[in-house]
């Protein structure tokens, strides 16, 4: 059945202390970035998604970054086992959030490595970045989880950003776009559109052609709403210190069981 539940976590007070791995790093203010997550969460329900609040992790910096702990295909969740090992406590609220929502879980083992924001799903297709985070195993283990469900796992070669959806992610009719310098296979997508901001190749499918996307990314914004998108622009300039976009704040889940 559609659904429209997203997942979200409230940012950890040491949230400054977050990873940073392609990116020189910045200061980052949590208060404002607090305050920057509750506009993200609000502009969620203002376009009709009920925000379900996973227990806090304060120990955990990244923690906020919820997507990389969980992957929803159908009504499965598969547990990740994200490739840097300080972030690993993060899954266990997840956990327990996504099994209190009837999903079938199931978990990625040693020695695989998995984190969510390298997986891209565009109909049945997923895409598996293999790049500093998600290893072999894991992309092997995305396959077994999901596979017999009906998917197509691609593996896809990750190397000038964290995380694949750091560089592309997909609008409404499938076609993935994203900014040429920061992919390494653009033609491993049918179809494919440039955009001329990196944070332009991220944006979260609201329903219909609503899109939400980071003010950094003016000019795409623009591109978009001129091809009848309709963006909706949220300012997440502290999460982007930390290489952080709009997908890594949530995960939508589309289809879950009624």
């Amino acid at each position: 059945m559609p659904s429209k539940k997203a997942l979200v976590r409230r940012p950890s007070p040491r949230l400054a202390e977050g990873l940073v791995t392609h990116i020189e790093r910045e200061k980052v203010d949590v208060d404002r970035a607090v305050e920057q997550w509750e506009a993200y969460t609000e502009a969620l329900r203002t376009h009709g998604w009920e925000t379900v609040e996973v227990d806090p992790a304060d120990d955990c910096p990244d923690s906020v970054f919820v997507e990389d702990t969980v992957v929803m295909y159908k009504n499965v969740a598969l547990i990740t086992r994200p490739g840097a090992r300080s972030r690993r406590a993060e899954t266990i609220g997840v956990e327990e959030a996504v099994a209190a929502l009837g999903c079938s879980v199931n978990w990625i083992w040693e020695p695989g490595t998995l984190d969510g924001g390298d997986v891209l799903k565009v109909g049945d297709t997923i895409y598996v970045g293999r790049g500093g985070r998600t290893n072999a195993a894991g992309v092997q283990q995305v396959r077994a989880a999901f596979e017999p469900l009906g998917a197509r796992v691609v593996a896809v070669p990750v190397s000038k950003v964290l995380h694949l959806k750091s560089a592309v992610t997909a609008l409404p009719d499938g076609t993935v776009i994203g900014h040429i310098p920061k992919i390494d296979r653009p033609a491993l997508f049918p179809r494919f559109l440039s955009v001329p901001e990196e944070a332009g190749g991220h944006v979260v499918l609201l329903g219909g052609h609503k899109l939400l996307i980071s003010a950094s990314a003016p000019k795409t914004a623009e591109l978009l709403a001129d091809l009848g998108h309709d963006p909706v622009v949220v300012d997440i300039s502290e999460f982007e210190k930390l290489e952080g976009c709009v997908t890594c704040l949530s995960v939508r889940m589309r289809e879950l069981y009624a």
